[in-house]
């Protein structure tokens, strides 16, 4: 069993939601990258989802595109980042890591090659934006055979056929983007999320985790209460690049990110007080 299906099977057993934050690895400083990982563990991370730093992040909004230049002109690439994984794992075993980028590195790489490197690094599932399910066949070849997820993205514009061809490929859980648009765009429709997600459960038995337009512990909150997890990229990556930017040093910027991160757990968990 993968560590993805074991953290949700912990979660489920204990009544709780996934808290899946999302950082550019290399962004704001490539020396701090493994430390924030850690950061973000010890302050209730479940899963952490790290960007791999690619030159035309289409599906990104201003905030993430400006962390990926950030991280690419301190030269952060595909390479750095398992190296990122090789020194996480030698503080952290347990902690799900999922690599959420774009097809480009992972075929220049390779398939084989690519799957055999983050395998023993210690990456646990892949997310490509731009490999539709149709041409996934090779990839998910490679991913399989190394016991590494592949998780999908499920749209609100997905038609119902599309749903069950993106369920049968993936594995892990469906990531579903609860916006129209790029990341870091719009305002979020609990109940429209709502109806979405029990469509998806008519498809798949995977978890559903959603992402985009969760900026904080109440719209967290709202979310997880109708899916499985939540993923908080936009907000957090905006916050710690604030942070560096006003000459916050490392310390500050793992501070920032314990807090928020602190937040938004108590707020899924539901042990948070309206004075605080």
């Amino acid at each position: 069993m993968s560590r993805i299906a074991e953290c949700f099977n912990d979660l489920k057993a204990r009544g709780r939601k996934a808290v899946i934050p999302y950082i550019v690895a290399g962004d704001p400083g490539v020396e701090i990258t493994v430390d924030l990982m850690l950061a973000l563990v010890e302050s209730g991370a479940d899963i952490i989802e790290l960007g791999v730093p690619f030159s035309d992040p289409m599906s990104e909004g201003p905030v993430i595109q400006r962390g990926h230049e950030r991280a690419l002109e301190r030269g952060m690439r595909l390479r750095g980042v398992l190296d990122v994984m090789v020194e996480f794992r030698k503080h952290n075993q347990k902690t799900p890591v999922l690599l959420m980028g774009y097809a480009n590195p992972v075929e220049h790489m390779g398939h084989a090659q690519f799957a055999d490197r983050a395998a023993a690094s210690g990456v646990d599932a892949l997310l490509t934006v731009d490999i539709p399910p149709e041409e996934v066949a090779g990839l998910n070849h490679e991913l399989r055979r190394v016991g590494m997820d592949n998780i999908f993205l499920i749209a609100p514009t997905t038609p119902a056929d599309r749903m069950d061809l993106i369920a049968e490929e993936a594995s892990g859980f469906i990531y579903y983007v609860s916006l129209k648009g790029v990341t870091g765009a719009g305002n979020l429709d609990r109940e429209a999320v709502a109806r979405s997600v029990a469509e998806i459960r008519s498809h798949t038995t995977l978890p559903i985790c959603v992402g985009f337009g969760i900026k904080d512990g109440p719209s967290a909150a709202a979310v997880a209460a109708v899916s499985d997890g939540v993923v908080i990229g936009s907000a957090l990556v905006q916050r710690l690049a604030d942070v560096a930017k006003e000459g916050g040093d490392d310390a500050a910027v793992l501070a920032a990110a314990r807090a928020m991160l602190t937040d938004i757990r108590e707020h899924v968990d539901g042990n948070f007080s309206d004075a605080a």
